[in-house]
């Protein structure tokens, strides 16, 4: 049984986190998201205001090799409700699921395209949703899955949009592209790749810090925990108690029928691993979607969701079991509206597409996690050895763990983005524990980091509502106010350039 389990994220990927892959020693979150209910709340597709499109695109954009040229058709979201040429193209890079999802929970395009008159435009993200190169056989095998990485879905979104230009004759139009999580990782290296089709970036709770050595490796579940013990020392303490309350009692003779019961699961349970990673996703997905206002990302849940599981703990009368406190707690993430008989704890279904994250992860997306003392989860280390082991079992597949820092870079990131670098805003909310592998410093004049104390996981990115805080109303502002910037400085040089 793994000690340590759980986004950008995106996510920012989400974000995300269930195991991506399964260790003696880790249970690795990832940006982006989990659902196991038994019955999903609403497995239909969201109704949004956009109108599907399918790109002709190739599936190797960097070798020249026959089998190089195949075309897989690759799903874009698009709302020209305000647009008129020659105005800004605002572009969401895709994260690691269905496109659908992310433009449902991305609110804040659709609440400033008036503002822009922009087009907007929702790119999916090759190997999920409808964009699978291979069909139903796109996840076969390495020899497929090996068209899955970063590289190659940051050469779509450039042809995309340079074609989509190109027929819209609206070559003149300034691009921005927004990502969130994962997404948001994306949105940051495509306007360091792609300068000449992206003016700026918004890449909110992105973080590109979180490879090799840059971030602690503890710095996620440290700060999972912090956002528990901020709202409630003995919530803090109750989680932590509880790993060696459930372990005491799985290895008892009727162990698991008891747990069986008491998660209310709809099938007997088969091991401890299924309940530690149920508590353990709910834990972490809460403390990364602990917005202001009641929310509907991953699953229904009210305004500040930390803070209201600790009141069911602490609720509890002292004489009850840190199992049955725990449970109750997480139930508030997996069963908000109350309307569900059991939990299917072993097996959950995979609503939003997620499964591919599983092969970044063991392959370019490399990100070292551990527990510290000092966490409510039990301790553990991280082995690169281990990983790479079950990477090879899984996939057959060696991962290249510093490889995300040669191409992108990161190590002394304040000294080469500030030579090399501009127009990018790091949004980052302090309780989203993905911050700590984020930007939260300014780089320089033009790369930004709007971070803000209560912010959680990309919440500047969700649908304005009347009971937003104020802090959040400002950092949309600010954000709003850079692009302006960037937009008029565009169009100033443009001008300038057509008068000479």
């Amino acid at each position: 049984m793994a000690p340590c389990v759980s986004l950008l994220l995106p996510v920012f990927a989400i974000l995300a986190t269930l195991p991506v892959i399964r260790s003696a020693h880790t249970f690795f979150p990832r940006p982006s998201y989990d659902q196991s209910l038994a019955r999903q709340p609403d497995a239909s597709k969201p109704k949004i205001p956009y109108k599907a499109h399918y790109f002709p695109q190739v599936i190797d954009h960097f070798t020249f090799q026959p089998k190089s040229s195949k075309i897989f058709y690759q799903k874009y979201l698009v709302n020209s409700h305000y647009w008129r040429r020659g105005a800004p193209i605002f572009v969401y890079t895709g994260n690691e699921g269905d496109i659908e999802w992310f433009a449902s929970n991305t609110g804040f395009l659709l609440d400033i395209a008036p503002k822009f008159r922009a087009l907007l435009v929702f790119i999916e993200h090759r190997f999920y949703g409808e964009s699978m190169p291979f069909g139903n056989k796109s996840y076969k095998s390495a020899e497929t899955l090996g068209y899955l990485n970063s590289q190659q879905a940051l050469a779509d979104f450039a042809i995309l949009i340079r074609s989509l230009k190109h027929n819209l004759s609206s070559e003149a139009s300034p691009v921005v592209v927004f990502g969130g999580s994962y997404g948001g990782m994306l949105a940051a290296w495509f306007r360091l790749k792609y300068p000449h089709i992206a003016i700026g970036a918004l890449a909110s709770s992105a973080p590109i810090l979180q490879f090799d050595d840059i971030t602690p490796w503890s710095s996620f579940y440290d700060a999972v925990s912090q956002d528990f013990k901020e709202a409630s020392l003995n919530c803090y303490e109750v989680i932590k108690g509880s790993w060696a309350e459930l372990k005491a009692l799985s290895a008892q003779k009727e162990g698991l029928t008891e747990l069986s019961r008491t998660f209310r699961a709809c099938q007997d349970l088969h091991s401890l691993d299924s309940v530690w990673d149920w508590l353990w996703s709910a834990f972490v997905y809460t403390a990364m979607v602990n917005y202001p206002t009641e929310a509907n990302f991953m699953m229904p849940l009210p305004a500040y969701p930390v803070q209201a599981m600790c009141k069911i703990i602490d609720g509890f009368p002292s004489g009850a079991s840190k199992i049955t406190r725990v449970f109750a707690a997480a139930s508030l993430y997996y069963n908000y509206s109350r309307a569900e008989k059991c939990f299917k704890l072993e097996h959950g279904p995979d609503t939003h597409g997620l499964h591919g994250w599983n092969w970044q992860a063991c392959t370019e997306m490399v990100m070292p996690m551990s527990c510290s003392q000092e966490s409510m989860f039990p301790p553990s280390g991280f082995s690169y050895k281990e990983f790479a082991e079950d990477c090879m079992k899984t996939f057959g597949a060696k991962p290249r763990p510093h490889w995300i820092t040669t191409e992108f870079g990161g190590k002394r990131i304040d000294r080469a983005l500030k030579r090399s670098g501009g127009n990018i805003i790091f949004s980052n909310g302090l309780q989203d524990p993905w911050s700590r592998g984020g930007v939260l410093k300014n780089i320089s004049s033009t790369i930004i980091a709007l971070v803000t104390e209560k912010g959680a996981h990309h919440v500047d990115f969700r649908f304005a509502t009347k009971d937003d805080p104020e802090w959040l109303k400002e950092l949309r502002r600010k954000e709003v106010e850079i692009i302006q910037g960037w937009i008029d400085q565009y169009y100033a040089d443009l001008k300038r350039l057509n008068n000479e």
